[in-house]
């Protein structure tokens, strides 16, 4: 196994900067292979995608349940101690606050400087990353069924039951509207009083996050082998077969392009819900890709293997290595993207290519993982 160290942080990286492999059947195109710029040794698996704050902070979650946040170089910041796995990204409120949920059944909220500022506890899991209303409200699901919206100061304020266990983490439209998806085979919308706007049903769990644009349209998959269009009033727009039953959730690029991972490739799907393409990574793609931008879509296999490919499905550039990938990438204001390893590091790609204008460019939809649709 090769060892490669980073010459900043002294760390030994297994991964990236001089690759052992690169994706099967794309040697011949004479990509241009991404070494990091920093790398930060965490020691557990990850399986969040890291927010990004405007001073570029990171803000990560790991399997043994710790919160961690480095600053823009990589550099450790604070560390919060929560008592099970985190599998629920991190997002961060206008004052600064950090919510994530963990696996013992709790909701925090977390201050700047790493102090614990409430905790609510639910029935079960939370693996759903919260979503951040503009006046606050903290919007997540849980496995115990019920979806909650919270006020800040962590009180309740509405629970909405389910049939069926809640992993899919919400989308809250320009109307204030938020959206998510449930075990029971069904996508819902909620007013922000808690009331159901409407359910739409599917014919299979709905663990994928949505995506949602200016009109109010949302975008899903389902495990039942179909990616969803919906009209803001939860018509069906459209339907598009994938066969994929995997929870990669979508994402939009500036042109209206929908890129979402099906098993082992990135698909691009008109706005009007005509596939154009799929590329094959030779890896499962679980997460969400990341469009920059100049178009070009980054995205990572489950296995080792990080891709950044342009609209006309040209490699341009790829890293990977011994070490396994778990969630999404996001991107820094110098545009760095930040890649979390699923064993042992965080770190950071030299792109220099900032994020895409779009209406959902990235999971959760901005680099502060709010889950909410830009303002107009």
């Amino acid at each position: 196994m090769k060892v490669v160290f980073n010459i900043r942080r002294g760390l030994p990286l297994l991964f990236w900067g001089a690759l052992l492999f690169a994706p099967v059947g794309w040697a011949d195109e004479n990509p241009y292979v991404r070494t990091n710029c920093w790398a930060t040794e965490v020691r557990s698996q990850i399986d969040t995608t890291p927010a990004v704050d405007e001073q570029d902070n990171v803000f990560f979650g790991t399997f043994d349940g710790k919160m961690w946040s480095l600053d823009a170089v990589g550099h450790r910041r604070w560390c919060f101690q929560a008592r099970n796995e985190i599998r629920s990204s991190p997002a961060i409120a206008d004052d600064g606050t950090v919510y994530f949920g963990s696996r013992d059944r709790k909701l925090y909220a977390i201050g700047a400087d790493g102090t614990k500022k409430w905790e609510f506890l639910t029935g079960a899991w939370v693996d759903s990353s919260p979503a951040i209303g503009r006046d606050g409200t903290v919007y997540f699901g849980s496995w115990d069924t019920n979806f909650y919206a919270l006020n800040p100061d962590g009180t309740l304020k509405w629970r909405f039951p389910t049939a069926g266990e809640v992993v899919s983490s919400p989308a809250i439209s320009q109307a204030g509207r938020i959206h998510f998806g449930s075990h029971d085979q069904k996508f819902y919308a909620l007013n922000p009083d808690g009331s159901k706007a409407w359910e739409f049903a599917t014919g299979g769990p709905v663990i994928s996050s949505p995506a949602v644009d200016q009109e109010g349209a949302l975008y899903f998959t389902s495990v039942d082998g179909w990616f969803y269009a919906l009209n803001p009033d939860g018509g069906l727009r459209w339907k598009l077969a994938t066969g994929g039953m995997t929870e990669a959730s979508p994402v939009i690029a500036a042109d209206g392009t929908l890129y979402v991972g099906v098993t082992t490739n990135l698909w691009a799907i008109t706005h009007e819900g005509r596939k154009l393409w799929q590329r094959r990574l030779n890896d499962l793609l679980n997460s969400s890709p990341l469009v920059l931008a100049n178009g070009t879509i980054v995205f990572d296999g489950r296995w080792t293997q990080v891709a950044c490919i342009a609209p006309d499905r040209t490699l341009a550039w790829y890293a990977g290595g011994d070490t396994t990938l778990a969630a999404s990438p996001a991107v820094n204001s110098a545009g760095n993207i930040i890649i979390p390893f699923n064993f042992n590091f965080v770190g950071a790609i030299d792109v220099r290519v900032p994020l895409a204008r779009s209406d959902w460019p990235k999971f959760r939809g901005n680099p502060r993982n709010t889950g909410r649709a830009p303002a107009p």
